[in-house]
């Protein structure tokens, strides 16, 4: 799979059949794939240098992120089960 710019973490969901990915040079950006298609579901960006380090909440909803810029950015990709029901029935 080609994502076009360097993989620099992958991550995979406890909640969903998707995974994410961080990159580097030259999107800095966080991709968010569809498993086993591998299609892209979301691009997220904000970081202007590459993105180091990925991590996931012990919940499995939220990932942290740390690139070259010196940030921590936050990203709730990750709707729990029990959430998705919620706002399905809203």
């Amino acid at each position: 799979m080609d994502t076009g710019s360097q993989v620099c973490n992958l991550v995979w969901s406890k909640n969903v059949n998707e995974l994410v990915s961080t990159h580097g040079y030259s999107q800095n950006q966080i991709i968010v794939w569809r498993y086993p298609t591998m299609s892209k579901l979301a691009t997220l960006t904000g970081h202007t240098y590459r993105v180091l380090y990925l991590a996931i909440s012990p919940d499995g909803q939220t990932i942290v992120t740390g690139a070259g810029d010196e940030t921590l950015r936050f990203w709730n990709v990750f709707p729990s089960p029990k959430s998705q029901c919620l706002s399905i029935r809203l």
